[in-house]
């Protein structure tokens, strides 16, 4: 299935309940075992909904394509807002500092990933409604610059003061973060900082396959 594909068929159902879809595809929400939470259970139901299978051979890693599933929160006001950034990929400073952003893995992964926004209402997770369907336009050429402008920093930076001088503050629509969150950055990856997944996903525009 070719990207274009899935996010019509991702768009299809968009504002619906996707509780209701588990119990249809079998997906728990909570673990039977334990009551414990499927943290994962919103990218499995999409994953069923468009015929690949969660951990088969028709799983989206063998497709151009990757899912990635946010959660949207209510504020107090009604309006909703994106809660936190988003993982893209991890930095391995080897590859980073030998490899232009054009040919980078970061550059590959954006503008491969489909982005499903969904609200999340509450921790029983009794409903969730799928929000919008969207990607990053790197067709953009301001959202293409900005984009390259924060990887060069972060590349410069780490070729020339080394890895230790690299911070979170860095990036306007991409930052570098530690992946465990309130650790030291010796493990790090590039992350979507959330008032870029605003702007792209509040209001959701036209995707662009």
């Amino acid at each position: 299935m070719e990207r274009p594909e899935a996010i019509h068929r991702l768009t299809d159902i968009i504002n619906q309940d996707l509780r209701p879809l588990a119990g249809q595809y079998k997906v728990p929400v909570f673990f039977e075992e334990n009551g414990s939470k499927n943290n994962i259970w919103v990218s499995q139901v999409l994953e069923w909904h468009l015929g690949v299978y969660p951990n088969s051979s028709r799983s989206p890693s063998f497709w151009s394509w990757e899912l990635k599933v946010i959660p949207l929160k209510c504020l107090k006001n009604g309006n909703l807002t994106v809660p936190r950034a988003m993982f893209i990929t991890t930095i391995d400073t080897y590859y980073l500092k030998r490899t232009d952003f054009e040919a980078s893995y970061l550059h590959s992964m954006l503008r491969q990933i489909i982005v499903a926004a969904r609200i999340w209402e509450s921790k029983q997770e009794e409903r969730s409604i799928l929000h919008s369907v969207t990607t990053f336009d790197l067709d953009d050429p301001e959202v293409y610059r900005q984009i390259k402008e924060d990887y060069d920093l972060v590349r410069e930076t780490i070729q020339t003061q080394g890895f230790s001088a690299v911070h979170g503050k860095m990036g306007v629509y991409i930052q570098p973060k530690a992946i465990v969150p309130g650790h030291e950055m010796d493990s790090i990856a590039f992350y979507v900082r959330t008032d870029f997944l605003k702007k792209i996903i509040l209001p959701a525009t036209d995707v662009h396959p």
